[in-house]
């Protein structure tokens, strides 16, 4: 027994991971649930080429979206909204000013007109996009031979 009414406690060398684990699942879910909204894009028909990837790259690209009506998405601000020409010159110098090193590239629907992918070349190179390159599906076509 012990002198004055107390007990002398041990103490406990363990901890308890239940609070934890908790904490764990609840960031899983919620991870889960906003990984498909991170999803964003305009949905187009890539041409596919078989050709060699591009290396990756540290930052994030700047791609400008043709969809099979010809109009303009860019993969910053909100790509719901179709851009005019003067809006993708000015958009694509501010961010080339800041980051001149920045890779730009042109992602077309199949069945767009190739005026309208020269005209988002041409608008890219205003803007003052040293080289543009293209986006399509790595599945390759077969190659149609000379009649």
């Amino acid at each position: 027994m012990a002198v004055g009414g107390r007990q002398k406690r041990r103490l406990m060398g363990e901890i308890n991971v239940v609070p934890y684990i908790d904490v764990m699942l609840v960031l899983l879910i919620i991870f889960m649930v906003t990984a498909p909204l991170l999803t964003q894009g305009i949905e187009v028909n890539l041409p596919k080429v078989g050709g060699e990837p591009m290396p990756p790259s540290e930052g994030e690209e700047l791609v400008l979206t043709v969809d099979p009506e010809g109009q303009f998405y860019l993969s910053i601000g909100e790509p719901t909204e179709p851009l005019t020409d003067e809006q993708v010159v000015e958009r694509v110098g501010s961010v080339l000013r800041r980051s001149p090193e920045q890779k730009v590239l042109v992602q077309a629907d199949m069945d767009v007109s190739y005026g309208h992918v020269a005209l988002a070349m041409r608008l890219l190179q205003d803007a003052g996009a040293p080289t543009v390159g293209m986006i399509t599906d790595p599945e390759e076509l077969p190659r149609r031979g000379r009649e």
